[in-house]
C-alpha cells in the first residue's frame, strides 16, 4: 500500500497543470458547501447569542408566549391578560422547591444624567434579589446590590460599560451620583463590556440596574402599569425542568384563583424554544447550502473521473510491465484510487483554506468562525468524492490482463 501511494504522489506531482485543473471543480464544491455551513452556524449562533439576555435554564412569567401560541386565541385575550405582581413573586419565591432562584424585574426608557453629560433612550432596570443569580450579570467594577438595598428600595445603581463610559469617561464612577427620572443614584457597580448583538437585542452596555422598590417609587407597577417579568431558575436535577413548571403553574393558578377548567391567563416561558425554532429554520438553510455545493462536487467528481480514465489509458502500458513483474491487482487499484482521493483531499483542503481566509473578512456584528466540525466534513466529503470518482477507473486498470495492456498502442 505504501509503494502504492508513492507512485500515486509521483504520477500528480509530474502532471501538475492535469492535477491543477482537476483540483478546480471539487475545490469550489467544498468550498461552497463549508462557506454555507460555516455561515449558517455562525448566523445561528451569533442570534442564539442575541437571545442570552433572556438567561438559560430559566423559566419566566409572561402574558405571551414566546413562541407558538395557541392560533385558536385572539390576540387581545393576551393583552386583557393580568399584568404579574409582587405579591406573586414573593408567594413564588417563598414556596417553591424546585428552584434555585427567584427574581422580578421590569424595565422602562429614559435620560440618565450626571453633570452636564446625559444619554437618553437608556433603558433602566428595575430588579430583585436573584437577579445576578438568574441572569449572571459580570461586574467590572464595585459590587451587585446588597440585601438590604433591595429590600429597602435604596436609591443605588450599576450601570452598564457604555453608560459608564459617556457619562463619566476618565472619572472613576464609583460612588458618584446620576440622575434619573429627578432621583439621584448613587453607583455601586460597573458592567463588563457587553457588545452589540447581531439582530440588536437589549445590551447591559446601555442598561442601569436598580433595585426593584427603587423602581416602584418611580415608575407605576401593578395591575395597570408596567407589567413586570417574574424569572425562575431551575435546578440542575429537573431535566427540561418539568417538575418546576408544573409547580410554578399549580401556584400561579392558585394565587390568581383560577379554577381546574378555566384557561390559564399566564404564559411559562423558556428561552430554550426559541433557540429550537432557530435551529428548525437553519436546518432547512443546511439542506439547502448541500443542494447548492452538491452539484458543483458532482460536476468535479465527474471531472476527476474523466481525468483518471485518461490518466488508465496513458499508462496502459507501465500497468501492463508492472503486473508482468508480479504487481497484485490490489497494488494497481490503490495506486489509481490513491491518486483520485489525494486530487480530491488536495481540492477539498485548498476549498476550507479559503473559506478560512474569508473568516478575517469582518461582517459587522456577525462573528464568523470555522469550527473543527465544518473542517472535519470537508475532509470527509473530499474523501466521499476521491473514493467514488475513482473507484471504476482504478478497477478498470486492476483488471486488465498484462499481455493486452503491454501491447497497447
Amino acid at each position: 500500500m505504501g509503494e502504492s501511494i508513492r507512485f500515486a504522489l509521483q504520477v500528480l506531482t509530474t502532471n501538475l497543470l492535469r492535477t491543477t485543473l482537476s483540483l478546480l471543480g471539487v475545490t469550489i464544491g467544498i468550498m461552497l458547501i463549508i462557506s454555507v455551513f460555516t455561515m449558517v452556524d455562525s448566523l445561528e449562533k451569533n442570534i442564539k447569542d442575541s437571545f442570552n439576555f433572556l438567561g438559560s435554564n430559566v423559566v419566566t412569567v409572561n402574558k405571551f408566549s414566546f413562541v407558538n401560541a395557541d392560533p385558536n386565541i385572539p390576540w387581545y385575550v393576551y393583552f386583557r391578560r393580568p399584568n404579574n405582581t409582587y405579591a406573586e413573586y414573593e408567594y413564588l419565591n417563598s414556596n417553591l422547591r424546585n428552584a434555585s432562584h427567584v427574581t422580578v424585574f421590569a424595565n422602562r426608557s429614559t435620560t440618565v444624567k450626571f453633570r452636564s453629560s446625559s444619554m437618553s433612550q437608556i433603558d433602566i432596570m428595575g430588579v430583585g434579589e436573584a437577579y445576578e443569580n438568574v441572569y449572571a450579570l459580570n461586574i467590572e467594577l464595585g459590587r451587585y446590590f446588597s440585601l438590604r438595598e433591595i429590600e429597602s428600595g435604596r436609591n443605588v445603581a450599576l450601570i452598564g460599560h457604555e453608560v459608564a463610559q459617556t457619562l463619566f469617561q476618565n472619572i472613576d464612577p464609583i460612588g458618584k451620583e446620576i440622575k434619573v427620572m429627578g432621583q439621584k443614584l448613587v453607583v455601586v457597580g460597573v458592567l463588563e463590556k457587553e457588545g452589540k448583538s447581531l439582530l440588536g437585542t437589549p445590551s447591559s452596555d446601555e442598561r442601569v440596574y436598580i433595585p426593584f422598590k427603587m423602581f416602584t417609587k418611580m415608575y407605576y407597577v401593578g395591575r395597570q402599569g408596567t407589567n413586570p417579568t417574574i424569572a425562575v431558575k431551575g435546578t440542575e436535577d429537573d431535566i427540561g425542568l418539568v417538575n418546576l413548571q408544573n409547580e410554578m403553574e399549580g401556584m400561579l393558578r392558585k394565587i390568581r384563583g383560577l379554577k381546574p377548567k378555566d384557561e390559564a391567563n399566564f404564559e411559562l416561558n423558556r428561552p430554550e424554544a426559541i433557540a429550537d425554532a432557530i435551529s428548525g429554520v437553519f436546518d432547512i438553510v443546511g439542506y439547502a447550502g448541500w443542494i447548492i455545493g452538491g452539484f458543483s462536487i458532482l460536476v468535479g467528481g465527474f471531472g476527476i473521473m474523466n481525468i483518471m480514465f485518461v490518466s488508465v489509458q496513458e499508462r496502459t502500458k507501465i500497468i501492463g510491465i508492472q503486473k508482468s513483474l508480479g504487481a497484485k491487482n490490489y497494488f494497481i487499484l490503490f495506486q489509481f484510487l490513491f491518486e483520485s482521493i489525494f486530487l480530491c483531499l488536495i481540492g477539498g483542503a485548498i476549498g476550507v483554506f479559503i473559506v478560512y481566509l474569508l473568516t478575517f473578512i469582518p461582517f459587522g456584528a456577525l462573528e464568523v468562525q470555522l469550527t473543527l466540525k465544518n473542517i472535519l466534513l470537508g475532509v470527509v466529503v473530499s474523501s466521499i468524492i476521491g473514493v467514488a470518482s475513482g473507484i471504476i477507473p482504478s478497477a478498470k486498470a486492476a483488471r486488465l490482463d498484462p499481455v493486452d495492456a503491454m501491447r497497447a498502442a
